[in-house]
């Protein structure tokens, strides 16, 4: 890459926009070029095009506080993001020889830590490291020859919510989705003398890329590109149909007390929604729980819809069993 056009997002940290502006880049922009895109997010988790978000993430957490879930367009592992995260993304045209690359595309930005006194490096995962924690991951995507290869810079994160966010609590599920690879992770903060805010960081990455030999120019979007972002925000990124409904096919079979024997979950969800659903006891379909069976069967696999139905339906549950326990059967949450 011999020049490259900085596309400015003035600085806003929606995720969904930011993930949109991206796109657009990769699917409007003038094909001839390529482009560079630094941003920040808000709190969120983003996941990538191939994962189950249940096995990704501590799903009751991030419902508590709040915190928003989207699925990019690349695969690869899920990543939290807050103001203390620089994301990047080189959007480019598609070369076989740049699939897969990883080096190709972060090299610049490796040269560029070192020279700032942070002794980066890549690892055979395509990550860059910092003295065996990582700091960077990346991922890509290509479609009608164009690409991008985008990631993660941590600059200034709040480690500790990495943790709590990513801590995975539903269990017994099955599935063929892509599984993240946990990592020891640090932020570059921590090895910058002198420090700097992540703008300052921001800056100085710009200007070692060019002192590197990348001739950078700059381009403003217009009214015109803002409306086709909004309108591929609103169609995917705002959407559950892709954040969450985009989750591969699972199952999940799971069992509790029930009177003096026990009931088993056989539970298959598919696109968010749940496909099948039965309780057995001692291998046989349990009748207690036949009624509200029916009603389950065709609703989105969310807690809130779950809670919804359960409690509109009460008459419906075997006796003994309230709503809140049937609940946490069927959304598995395993909290401490």
């Amino acid at each position: 890459m011999k020049s490259l056009v900085v596309i400015d997002n003035e600085d806003r940290m929606d995720p969904a926009y930011n993930l949109a502006i991206e796109e657009f880049a990769l699917r409007h922009m003038d094909p001839s070029k390529d482009y560079f895109l630094l941003y920040r997010n808000d709190s969120s988790v983003i996941v990538g095009r191939n994962q189950n978000i249940l096995e990704e993430v501590n799903d009751f957490y991030i419902r508590e506080k709040g915190i928003r879930i989207l699925r990019r367009l690349s695969g690869g592992g899920t990543v939290y993001h807050d103001p203390g995260n620089l994301n990047f993304s080189f959007i480019t045209r598609y070369e076989q020889s740049r699939l897969h690359n990883f080096a190709f595309f972060n090299e610049p930005l490796v040269k560029v830590l070192q020279s700032l006194g942070v002794p980066a490096e890549m690892n055979d995962r395509n990550d860059i490291l910092v003295d065996g924690r990582k700091i960077s991951g990346s991922a890509q995507f290509s479609s009608r020859g164009r690409m991008f290869s985008h990631g993660t810079l941590l600059f200034d994160a709040d480690l500790e919510e990495v943790e709590r966010t990513l801590d995975v609590r539903m269990s017994n599920i099955n599935s063929k989705s892509h599984k993240s690879v946990r990592s020891r992770v640090a932020n570059i903060s921590e090895f910058l003398t002198p420090s700097m805010d992540i703008l300052s960081f921001r800056q100085r990455l710009l200007e070692g890329m060019i002192a590197g030999g990348i001739r950078l120019t700059h381009y403003k979007p217009t009214d015109s590109d803002f409306r086709t972002i909004a309108a591929i925000c609103n169609d995917r990124y705002r959407t559950w149909e892709w954040n969450i409904g985009r989750s591969p096919r699972f199952q999940i079979v799971r069992s509790q007390p029930y009177r003096s024997e026990s009931v088993t979950l056989h539970l298959e969800v598919n696109k968010g929604v749940i496909e099948d659903v039965r309780f057995t006891t001692n291998n046989r379909e349990n009748p207690d729980f036949s009624e509200i069976s029916v009603k389950l069967k065709g609703i989105r696999y969310d807690r809130a819809h779950i809670d919804q139905l359960l409690n509109t339906h009460k008459r419906l549950l075997p006796e003994g069993v309230t709503a809140n326990v049937l609940a946490g059967l069927l959304y598995g949450e395993d909290r401490d």
